[in-house]
C-alpha cells in the first residue's frame, strides 16, 4: 500500500493557490488545477489538495494532523520553512536536526500544519 493523495481544507481557495502554488514553484509538484470546489496539485504517483468541504461548513485544521513532505535537502528545508513563513505561513518549529530527520514545521493560511523535512 502507498498514499495516492492528501487533502487539506481552505476557506480561502484563492490564498490557497496562491500559498502552494509559491511553496510548489521550484519543485515537481504542481501547477494548480482548479476543479471547482478543489484545487489539485500532481506529483510523481500521488495528488496533493485544497478543498473546500463538501459539506459547507467552514473548513477547520485538524488537531493532530500534519502533512510530512520530503523536500530532499537540508537547504530546501530551510529555503521552503522561510518561504512558507512569507506567504503568511506561521512558523510551527525552526528548522533542525530531529532524530533521524532534518525537519521545520509551518501552518498554512487555514492552520493547517506542514512538516518539510529530508531524510
Amino acid at each position: 500500500m502507498k498514499m495516492s493523495y492528501f487533502t487539506l481544507g481552505t476557506n480561502d481557495m484563492e490564498g490557497s493557490i496562491e500559498f502552494y502554488d509559491a511553496l510548489f514553484a521550484d519543485s515537481d509538484v504542481g501547477p494548480a488545477l482548479p476543479q471547482g470546489r478543489i484545487t489539485y496539485w500532481l506529483g510523481q504517483d500521488f495528488a496533493f489538495a485544497v478543498a473546500e468541504p463538501f459539506n459547507g461548513e467552514p473548513a477547520t485544521h485538524g488537531n493532530g494532523a500534519m502533512l510530512g513532505l520530503n523536500v530532499g535537502s537540508t537547504d530546501e528545508v530551510k529555503r521552503l520553512h522561510t518561504l512558507a513563513i512569507q506567504l503568511g505561513g506561521e512558523n510551527e518549529g525552526e528548522p533542525m536536526q530531529r532524530g533521524p530527520y532534518f525537519s521545520a514545521y509551518v501552518r498554512d493560511l487555514d492552520k493547517n500544519k506542514l512538516c518539510l523535512f529530508r531524510q
